[in-house]
């Protein structure tokens, strides 16, 4: 009883307290302003992620204002019916100045939550850390009506809702060509940009699975929304 009256007493503050508060709540902390991609990864900002999975309308509306930004270049399809039904996926073509291997199917959380790894970790840190504009993200796809591993007896997969994304590698302007499969065990400035990308990432996606968790990994970063900061 005692619990119950607390966390009445603590609502009922928060409703009081929050509104008056919100003008000094920096980006990422302000549970009542919209989310954009720029917001830091709180645990305010994956609350928002999970709460637009369940209202396409208001994700397409942070989308939209992502792609008005130049974040995120994308075309918006209908849903679909079937084995693996889709709820208002979005096609993919590209972040800002960082091309792609090809587009990729995506629920729209999951393109919001690319678009923020991409815009917050991925195409800074390689000006950062290796000296040279991220210029395209190679990828393995996203989007596959399969169960996990394509086991019969397995429950189905994050693609089979195009909520994964599989990432490959990452090309710079200078020319170089960072691949998991090869620079992740190395000792070097791009195998450094790697397990940085990949670490910030566990905060932008549900889940993230590398190299270090499974050989099924060892050539690309699994990137999807089930669990909350997963990270192996």
């Amino acid at each position: 009883m005692r619990f119950i009256l607390g966390l009445l007493i603590a609502v009922a503050l928060a409703v009081v307290l929050v509104p008056r508060l919100q003008r000094f709540l920096p980006p990422g902390y302000d549970p009542f302003a919209p989310l954009s991609v720029t917001d830091p990864p709180t645990f305010i900002t994956r609350f928002k992620l999970r709460a637009l999975a369940g209202d396409p309308a208001a994700c397409l509306a942070v989308l939209e204002q992502a792609r008005a930004a130049g974040r995120i270049a994308f075309t918006a399809l209908g849903s679909t019916t079937g084995a693996c039904p889709l709820l208002s996926p979005v096609r993919v073509r590209g972040f800002g100045p960082v091309k792609l291997s090809s587009s990729f199917l995506a629920s729209c959380p999951l393109a919001l939550s690319s678009a923020m790894f991409v815009t917050q970790s991925a195409l800074p840190r390689a000006e950062t850390d290796l000296g040279s504009p991220l210029v395209r993200i190679d990828h393995l796809g996203s989007y596959a009506c399969r169960n996990i591993y394509n086991r019969p007896d397995a429950r189905l997969s994050e693609h089979a809702s195009a909520d994964a994304l599989d990432v490959a590698g990452f090309r710079l302007a200078d020319g170089r060509n960072i691949t998991v499969l090869r620079q992740w065990p190395r000792d070097d400035a791009e195998g450094a940009y790697l397990h940085t990308v990949f670490n910030q990432s566990c905060d932008f996606f549900g889940n993230t699975l590398g190299p270090d968790y499974n050989t099924a990994h060892a050539g690309h970063f699994h990137f999807g929304m089930r669990g909350f900061g997963i990270c192996r």
